[in-house]
């Protein structure tokens, strides 16, 4: 069945990722990111993947009305939504000390707030369709488990706001239909891993995150985006017709390992 989709943070990362599986599947996709050029540039590629119709748009997930005004655009260009992935999401770490509060509020608005205002908006937009729909929310690891290294207070807390919010949504909007989830990422590889670096810098990064993954992931590996974005396709399929308020983890294995090794 073909689907038209929309998916904030769809500019890059495992956002991007999603708008090009869908468009694999010949279903339309609408892109929105607070980086204009950047969703412009995955819908021309949605396009050449085989998307039915690709449509993108610049809007910042915290700002109410302008999350309003894309989601009333993108359905005027691509029809009536279907389902809508809420990525778009950053990641700034210190130790809890040295936090400073701005920093802990800007994490909290994108991830915990951003996912909120745009689950609400895509609701909104389903029920005044009369449609039913998926929505899927991207959480992490550390909603569940502290991470060994530290220094993720912030991140930490908005992913576990966001997986409460997924199985208080899910119950609130299973009457209209509209099955909420969310995928909870390991270690993968985009740029979100990498914030803030660039040449040498980042290359070091890049293979340190390569060798740690291989040492304390059981797959041996980061994630490659395509393969999170299959499971978010999956939940926004028909084929997960039964399935709301829950999370798919796609981590490697990473959370069924003890840290302990003796």
């Amino acid at each position: 069945m073909t689907r038209t989709i929309l998916i904030t943070g769809g500019g890059g990362g495992i956002g991007r990722a999603t708008a090009l599986e869908a468009a694999r599947r010949g279903w339309a996709v609408g892109i929105i990111d607070r980086d204009g050029e950047s969703a412009e540039r995955a819908a021309t590629e949605a396009r050449r993947a085989g998307a039915r119709r690709a449509w993108s748009a610049a809007s910042d997930v915290t700002d109410e009305q302008e999350l309003i005004d894309a989601f009333g655009a993108a359905s005027t260009a691509l029809g009536p939504v279907d389902g809508v992935t809420a990525s778009a999401g950053i990641e700034i770490n210190a130790p809890l000390p040295q936090m400073p509060l701005d920093t802990w509020r800007r994490v909290l608005e994108v991830n915990l707030t951003g996912t909120f205002l745009t689950v609400r908006t895509a609701a909104q937009t389903l029920r005044d369709a009369g449609r039913p729909g998926s929505i899927v929310c991207v959480s992490s690891p550390s909603a569940f488990v502290g991470f060994a290294g530290g220094s993720n207070s912030a991140y930490g807390a908005s992913k576990g706001g966001v997986s409460a919010f997924v199985r208080a949504a899910a119950i609130d909007l299973a009457p209209h239909g509209i099955r909420v989830n969310a995928v909870v990422p390991g270690a993968t590889d985009t740029p979100l891993l990498y914030f803030g670096l660039a040449g040498d810098e980042l290359e070091a990064e890049r293979a340190r995150l390569k060798d740690a993954a291989a040492r304390q992931i059981p797959l041996g590996r980061m994630a490659d985006p395509i393969e999170i974005a299959r499971a978010a396709t999956w939940l926004l399929s028909d084929d997960a017709s039964y399935v709301t308020g829950s999370h798919l983890v796609c981590d490697g294995g990473l959370m069924a390992k003890s840290a302990n090794d003796f």
